[in-house]
């Protein structure tokens, strides 16, 4: 064979191979010029890359822009106070509270300039080392209908911790969306996003929070009021099928005179559950056996009596 022979086939053979490597990218459109890039071009593009790169500063020193627009919202009508310009900012001030199965801080949400509000964020955690301790019973009739997903809460995974996590977040929010609109004391619930839920501040404008009942050294007339506010929510979330699931002097905050529920992941439907009345009747004796240490005469107190009534108002025989 010749040598021009042999240098065609090598030409043919590298022509091949750029068209071969050009086929993968025929949607590419082909580039304005060739050659090497100016120095003013070099330049703008260096400047673009880096654009591309840098967020836009958050004004006032704050963590994040408002997250309003990111997940489900709070029922309406909403308070006066609830901002959702999503031109405002969230800052972050601190832990108000750590807990087994999420913590809860302080957050500030504010327009530059303008109106300010304190929030309480609870974000749920699904640590490796911190497992639900208590889901079997409370998600009764809260089962998903993926097997995958319902896999992977069973046998406590990482994606199914974080599951376990979400769904505790949504039946907390759905809870007191549903019970503020029914006229419960409960935290507004502003929205939520994924683990986290952004509740209405109970306590004082400078970032102080409100005490728990356990916290709280009532007596006489205020203890008995304090009761009687109590019975009257646990009225109307039993004529709403529904019972806290964990009530206790520590799921209480009392703030200038007024009783407020929280901490309602695990709210249990009363009719539905097949513990429901177990559970509504643990959340009375829980509540009325710390009244009765304080002092609260039995002529004022009967469990027995309250749990009954709380079943009627269930419409349960």
């Amino acid at each position: 064979m010749r040598k021009h022979d042999l240098d065609f086939d090598h030409l043919e053979t590298q022509s091949a191979r750029r068209k071969s490597r050009r086929a993968r990218f025929d949607d590419e459109p082909e580039p304005s010029r060739r050659g090497r890039l100016t120095e003013e071009e070099r330049v703008r593009l260096a400047h673009q890359r880096a654009d591309a790169y840098t967020e836009t500063a958050i004004p006032g020193g704050g963590d994040r822009w408002s997250t309003w627009a990111d997940g489900e919202q709070g029922p309406l009508p909403r308070p006066s106070w609830v901002l959702t310009q999503l031109a405002a900012v969230d800052t972050e001030l601190g832990v108000l509270k750590t807990g087994k199965e999420a913590d809860v801080h302080l957050v500030r949400r504010g327009l530059p300039d303008g109106p300010q509000s304190l929030l309480a964020a609870k974000r749920y955690r699904s640590n490796e080392h911190r497992l639900f301790h208590r889901d079997a019973g409370y998600l009764e009739g809260r089962r998903m209908r993926r097997s995958r997903e319902m896999r992977a809460i069973e046998t406590r995974t990482a994606f199914g911790r974080n599951l376990i996590a979400e769904q505790w977040a949504s039946a907390e929010f759905a809870a007191l969306s549903r019970l503020w609109t029914a006229g419960v004391p409960v935290p507004y619930p502003v929205q939520r996003s994924g683990t986290e839920l952004l509740l209405e501040f109970i306590g004082e404008e400078d970032g102080t929070a409100a005490p728990r009942l356990a916290q709280v050294r009532a007596e006489g007339a205020e203890l008995r009021d304090l009761w009687y506010q109590l019975v009257s929510a646990l009225e109307t979330m039993a004529t709403h099928g529904l019972a806290h699931g964990d009530l206790s002097a520590y799921n209480l905050m009392v703030h200038e005179g007024r009783l407020v529920l929280i901490d309602l992941p695990q709210v249990v439907d009363i009719v539905a559950n097949p513990r429901g009345l177990e559970f509504l009747a643990r959340d009375v004796r829980n509540v009325a056996d710390w009244f009765a240490a304080r002092g609260l005469p039995a002529d004022v107190l009967d469990a027995d009596a309250l749990v009954d009534e709380l079943r009627r108002a269930a419409g349960l025989p």
